[in-house]
């Protein structure tokens, strides 16, 4: 191949050294330096070159144009000795010497088999661009060349980076790769800032500079962030302009994008691209850059577990290289939308991938490679270990690791599908069945862009609507994005061929269970009474507009959200039946009973609530069985009763009258509490033992509170209960009366003839405590109270005893009752 006369030769021996020495390198070229298409082929042919060499391009589009390139350069066809290899894509040969592929395609092959059989060099393109499976390749390829394939040459080429920590990372034996440096060959541009306003529409002020631009020579690139920014600013410069105004973005069919890529004799070109066109693809015969600031990049929303597209101000380094564009055949111009105040306060550098993104693809890549975490890796930056733990709890849930955190074989038939974990799990799940059409073409839909266009607000939120343009051919809605659609067709049905199942027909309710397989932490149920609300699985509240068809489902599975926790908008999903739900998730079912008291029936009630999640699946009543529950829900009865609901008897009162009143006087031989109380505060010791095995109200009117009570008290407290407060004294003339301990004193009720013959007052507590002593008359009415009998007797006797010999004459009223009887006994 002739030289080129690009900046990249006059460092191309540099290169050479380094792959032939070391065998790792980092080159850094400015834009215009030709490194992407020169170095692959000027190291064709390298002694060490007995193989082929892989280049690696972060977009598929990307990829094609810099094969035709090399090709062109050539003089040959692509699939001649250079091809290319993209997820839908390839074309290659037996001849093909260099295969430029997308970052995802090397991670595949690794995979597969590590020694990389044939390859003798992996180039690593615009490696500035830090995405996730280019931060992935390279640690991976620093394994593989460290452990299998030493011979493996490997070289990270980008335009702004820090080559420094890149040598570092790539280098071996404590020694940093060499790092080759090339300018570029671009001339002055004029950078101009044209600030948009507030309420300006952005597709306004992209044809006012574009208007801007067209005073000056050279065709004109406008970098927008996403294709509805694109097609809404062409349909605003068209308006205004004769010239030729073509998009660039990598949904485009690959002549569409060919014809974006090329001047056009004679006319005028406007070029309006995403970030494809930022780096390694050459737009020929630019003189005019306008740039909007603004870039699709993929962000992780803790909120919502999802990672998401979302516009965002682009870095520095990233206006530079738009910028450039401009400067490649003379002195040029890039038109910003921005202020030179605001672009100081941008990053730098864009940040990487890996802090942005939801990680459960590469955790579940660094699983089946045979690490524990991607923090195991050879990386540049290291993920967080929140990032890392939100992933595994994806890949837990999805069933593709277990409780130890390792892959499962679901784990690796997920891995086996180019697709993310959600959706992998998804079309594993169905497998080749009848749902595997569905799931191919949900999976589709889910990866590409949307094929129904204008803002989110507006679109439809039912996938099935989706599912039909995809699925009928003369179905359609208003802003089908035709191209979009045209790539989901196409990636479906390679989807379903690579399962092996067939194209078939689809119902409506094939896709909330095909849905639920990739997203079981989204199942949403409607909330009662609140039209458009829903309840996910995971806790969350989510919404979509009362007006819309969903709003009136039972039950949806939700594909995409947006907003945040407190305004959480629901902006793809599909209906599903509850008994799919159900049966699809018998096994993540739990059941909660609850066991309360039921006033109405007067007795326990046991209802059980099945759940999923934060999802209702309703209550019903069973019968109450014995257990730990039903035992602490009849504890709670006593408790919430005071003690009301317990059968007590005069005995069990007594009992426990006796027992605290021993407890009051000789604590050092009655420590133990059983008043009401005491028997509250500790209730559960008191009567769990006794209600083992009841069921309800029966069974706590059978207890026998005086064994209970007794029980309550070791066995030598009960001793001295029954020892120093007995149940009754007897008196003189045989006279058994009971002892009332309720008072401060205790005291029996007795009739005064009774009473005859007992001399002194009874005692307990060994003697040390008198009863009070109440004298009946012969009608039972109180006649006296005394703590004294002996002196009662020799003193105020004889007036109590004339007025009672009035009122009863019949029976004896002696004048010395208390004779020679020393006192009743206990």
């Amino acid at each position: 191949m002739r030289d080129t006369g690009l900046p990249i030769e006059e460092v191309i021996d540099d290169v050479r050294r380094a792959m032939t020495g070391p065998g790792v390198g980092v080159l850094t070229a400015e834009p215009g330096a030709g490194k992407t298409t020169v170095v692959p082929l000027r190291l064709l042919n390298e002694p060490w070159n007995d193989g082929v060499i892989l280049v690696l391009e972060p977009r598929r589009v990307a990829a094609r144009a810099v094969a035709r390139r090399m090709a062109e350069l050539m003089g040959e066809s692509v699939g001649d000795t250079v091809g290319w290899r993209t997820r839908d894509d390839t074309k290659v040969s037996s001849s093909t010497r260099i295969e430029v592929i997308t970052e995802g395609i090397l991670t595949r092959r690794i995979q597969r088999d590590p020694n990389l059989p044939g390859v003798s060099a992996v180039l690593f393109d615009e490696f500035h661009e830090r995405s996730i499976h280019a931060d992935l390749g390279l640690a991976l390829t620093l394994e593989v060349r460290e452990s299998i394939r030493p011979d493996l040459r490997l070289l990270v080429m980008s335009a702004t980076i820090d080559a420094q920590a890149v040598a570092a990372l790539v280098g071996e034996g404590g020694e940093p790769a060499p790092v080759i440096e090339c300018a570029g060959r671009t001339f002055p541009i004029d950078v101009r800032w044209r600030p948009r306003k507030g309420r300006d529409k952005l597709e306004a002020a992209v044809w006012s500079a574009v208007a801007e631009a067209l005073t000056e020579p050279g065709d004109v690139l406008v970098f927008l962030p996403g294709v509805g920014e694109i097609k809404r600013s062409i349909g605003e410069i068209s308006r205004h302009t004769d010239a030729a105004v073509l998009p660039l973005y990598g949904a485009l069919k690959s002549d569409e994008q060919d014809a974006a890529l090329r001047t056009i004799p004679g006319q005028r070109r406007i070029v309006v691209a995403t970030d494809v066109a930022e780096t390694s693809l050459t737009v020929d015969g630019i003189g005019t850059v306008v740039d909007a600031g603004l870039a699709r990049k993929p962000r992780y929303d803790p909120a919502s577990g999802l990672s998401k597209l979302v516009t965002v101000n682009h870095s520095k380094a990233s206006a530079d290289q738009r910028a450039g564009r401009a400067g490649r055949l003379g002195p040029g111009v890039a038109i910003r939308l921005w202020s030179k105040m605001e672009h100081a306060s941008r990053s730098a550098h864009e940040a990487p991938e890996i802090e942005q993104i939801d990680l459960s693809g590469v955790v579940l890549e660094a699983l089946a490679w045979g690490v524990s975490s991607p923090t195991d890796l050879r990386l540049l930056d290291q993920p967080s270990s929140a990032a890392v733990d939100e992933a595994f709890e994806i890949l837990a849930m999805l069933g593709a690791v277990d409780d130890e955190r390792r892959i499962t074989s679901e784990g690796r038939a997920m891995l086996a599908l180019p697709l993310h974990p959600r959706l992998a799990a998804m079309v594993a799940a169905v497998g080749d069945g009848p749902l595997g059409w569905p799931a191919a073409v949900l999976a589709s839909l889910l990866e590409e862009r949307d094929v129904i266009g204008g803002r989110p607000s507006e679109r439809p939120v039912d996938l099935w609507t989706r599912v039909k343009l995809v699925v009928e051919d003369d179905y359609r809605v208003p802003r089908t994005d035709v191209a979009a659609l045209r790539q989901v067709r196409r990636r479906a049905r390679q989807l379903i061929r690579r399962i092996g199942g067939q194209e078939g027909v689809i119902s409506i309710d094939d896709i909330g269970r095909s849905l639920s397989f990739a997203y079981p932490d989204r199942i949403g149920q409607k909330r009662a009474g609140q039209g458009g609300r829903f309840r996910l699985r995971n806790g969350m509240g989510a919404e979509v507009d009362k007006s819309d068809p969903l709003a009136h489902d039972d039950m949806i599975v939700v594909a995409e959200l947006s907003g945040d926790r407190r305004n959480t908008r629901i902006r793809l999903a599909a209906g599903i039946d509850a008994l799919d739900v159900e049966l699809g998730f018998m096994v993540d079912m739990t059941e909660r009973e609850f066991i309360h008291w039921n006033d109405d029936r007067d007795d326990l009630t046991r209802r059980v609530e099945r759940r999923l999640g934060a999802l209702d699946f309703g209550t019903h009543s069973q019968p109450v069985e014995p257990g730990a529950a039903t035992t602490e829900a009849l504890i709670e009865r006593i408790v919430d009763t005071k003690l009301a609901v317990l059968p007590w008897t005069d005995k069990a009162r007594a009992f426990q009258q006796r027992a605290g009143f021993v407890a009051e006087h000789r604590p050092d031989l009655v420590a133990t509490t059983i008043d009401d109380d005491s028997l509250i505060a500790n209730a559960h010791e008191r009567f769990s033992s006794w209600l083992d095995g009841a069921q309800g109200r029966k069974d706590i009117e059978k207890l026998n509170m005086v064994d209970l009570l007794r029980t309550a008290l070791p066995w030598n407290e009960v001793e001295a209960v029954d020892r120093l407060a007995p149940t009754h004294v007897t008196f003189a003339r045989g006279r058994r009366a009971e002892i009332d301990y309720l008072g401060e004193q205790p005291k029996v009720s007795v009739r005064a003839q009774d009473a005859y013959g007992t001399s002194k007052t009874p005692t307990i507590v060994d003697g040390k405590v008198p009863i009070t002593v109440e004298l009946l008359s012969p009608a039972n009415r109180p006649i006296q109270l005394t703590a004294d009998l002996g002196a009662f007797w020799t003193g105020s006797w004889s007036e109590v005893r004339k007025d009672m010999a009035g009122r009863y004459p019949k029976h004896d009223w002696p004048e010395h009752p208390g004779g020679s009887v020393s006192g009743g006994s206990v």
